[in-house]
């Protein structure tokens, strides 16, 4: 079947389009996010007033907090940030599903005993616990049997203390499923309504290497973010998988099918705010993601976050763009051209906050049409307005 380029001119915002969506979100178009944590959860629980068929690629990289203790324990992917972006997607009208936020949004006490919080665990188990027992059926019996699943391989040692308890429930799910977590995440999300699909960018047990251009090598996402350690004190020259997270052992993943099916089937790709390597480039490295948003004939757009962000230490934003192309153009053939990659950078040069020099002119000059627009308002400064980005990108589709 032949395939064609259309292009047309659009109203920045367009408010028929916008009205469109709002009036009849299942209908709504299908716009991907390559991120990672909690950046965009308030853009996600917004946007599901406009479509209900957004994608969402998530990394499953996380090294910190309970996520870190579960991938130690079971040589597992991250699933704290899949967590967060169905719960962000679902639709919280249904019955049941406020409690379901609750339980899933829960940490175990850090002060208790190991005693008493496998006391709370059992309590849960049995479907005796306050926040287990208001959830309607069949969501408790899921939840309880998931937890169930988790206690038997937690073993002795496990450190309880601080753990999502929403976690908890999806790596139950996932030994459930033979270390499967797809219909872990099929399952949740017919269950809460989850508007919009969510996937892990591959399912393997990785760890993020960053090489800084001092010549030191760190190695672990909770390293680079600046939240659970230290700034890091040398730029990024590099950034990589490693089969150990105590050491390096390189390896190239590469995404499945079904991955590359949903990139191939989006109406827009998002390289959305969010850190900025740990994040968004860590979507990248997998084998096939630049190949499959290549030969994906609509508007790629990045929106730089507005703030400090301690991960983009030494950049400028040109070099923003330049990284961002470099880590989709590996594995793609060389003469793929760069608007077939990335074709819309989308900032508020006036209130947003970005690494210096902006250098829009030099943006311009490689291909990319800057959308200077009003971004930041008084609520939101100096992080973007998320109802502002959204009508931005949806007015792109």
């Amino acid at each position: 079947m032949p395939r064609i380029r259309i292009t047309r001119s659009v109203e920045l915002p367009d408010p028929i389009r916008l009205a469109r969506c709002r009036r009849a979100p299942e209908l709504g178009p299908r716009v991907l996010f390559f991120s990672g944590g909690t950046a965009l959860k308030p853009l996600s629980q917004e946007l599901v007033s406009a479509t209900h068929n957004s994608t969402h690629i998530i990394t499953p990289f996380d090294s910190g907090g309970s996520s870190a203790i579960i991938r130690k324990a079971f040589s597992m992917l991250a699933v704290g940030d899949l967590r967060n972006r169905l719960m962000a997607l679902a639709d919280r009208s249904l019955k049941g599903n406020p409690e379901i936020f609750e339980l899933f949004a829960t940490r175990l006490p850090k002060e208790a005993s190991p005693e008493e919080l496998n006391e709370i665990l059992r309590l849960m188990i049995r479907g005796k616990h306050e926040l287990v027992a208001c959830i309607p059926d069949p969501m408790r019996k899921l939840v309880r049997s998931h937890l169930g699943f988790f206690a038997n391989k937690m073993g002795e040692d496990f450190d309880l203390r601080g753990a999502s308890v929403g976690n908890l429930i999806l790596a139950g799910g996932y030994f459930n499923y033979n270390r499967h977590i797809d219909p872990v995440i099929y399952l949740f999300s017919k269950l809460v309504e989850v508007r919009g699909t969510v996937r892990p960018v591959i399912s393997k047990d990785l760890h993020l290497v960053a090489e800084m251009e001092d010549g030191s090598t760190v190695i672990g996402q909770h390293l680079l973010t600046g939240k659970e350690a230290p700034p890091i004190s040398s730029p990024i020259a590099k950034l990589s998988l490693s089969k150990y997270p105590d050491r390096v052992e390189p390896v190239e993943p590469a995404i499945r099918d079904k991955v590359a099916k949903l990139i191939r089937k989006a109406e827009l790709i998002c390289y959305p705010m969010g850190s900025f390597y740990t994040s968004l480039i860590a979507n990248l490295l997998p084998k096939g993601v630049g190949t499959a948003v290549a030969s994906t004939p609509c508007p790629k757009v990045y929106v730089p976050s507005s703030g400090v962000d301690p991960e983009q230490k030494g950049m400028s934003l040109f070099s923003s763009v330049r990284t961002l192309l470099d880590y989709l153009q590996q594995g793609c053939s060389k003469e793929t051209p760069r608007e077939d990659l990335l074709n819309f950078i989308l900032i508020d040069s006036k209130k947003g906050v970005y690494p210096q020099p902006l250098d829009l002119a030099k943006i311009k000059r490689y291909g990319v049409e800057v959308i200077d627009a009003d971004l930041v308002t008084d609520a939101s400064a100096p992080l973007l307005d998320e109802n502002k980005v959204i009508d931005y990108l949806l007015s792109l589709t």
